[in-house]
């Protein structure tokens, strides 16, 4: 984990939204982080679910899931703009590590969450 936050930091640590992130939890509680992370790794196995139904990207479904994890972020993290959105869709196909990750709750669904968050960003 340190190493993950190293990497972060040496990224994104002269960032707006990493400040916001430093101070918006500086006092989380290790119950606090694994309710945090544990609701965001929910909004993807219900990404899994929405395309394991069928529903396409551009989908209402998907697009609810979208602006859920985008609100999820923000209320909980740093402020998600769209801009900050589109990026981290990106980065859930490009790194391995997040590609994986999410993908455990099915095969494609990095993907799938991927192209839902790019049709999001390009309505917004």
């Amino acid at each position: 984990m340190k190493n993950y936050e190293i990497e972060a930091c040496s990224r994104w640590g002269n960032t707006d939204a990493y400040r916001e992130h430093e101070q918006k939890t500086k006092n989380y509680t290790k119950e606090k982080w694994a309710e945090a992370n544990d609701g965001m790794m929910a909004i993807f196995a219900e990404f899994s679910e929405c395309k394991g139904s069928g529903a396409s990207a551009d989908s209402h479904e998907a697009q609810a899931l979208v602006a859920k994890l985008q609100a999820h972020i923000t209320e909980n993290y740093y402020t998600c703009t769209d801009e900050i959105l589109a990026g981290l869709g990106k980065m859930y196909v490009a790194d391995e590590r997040f590609k994986k990750n999410i993908d455990k709750y099915g095969e494609g669904t990095a993907e799938f969450a991927a192209e839902s968050i790019a049709v999001y960003c390009r309505k917004a």
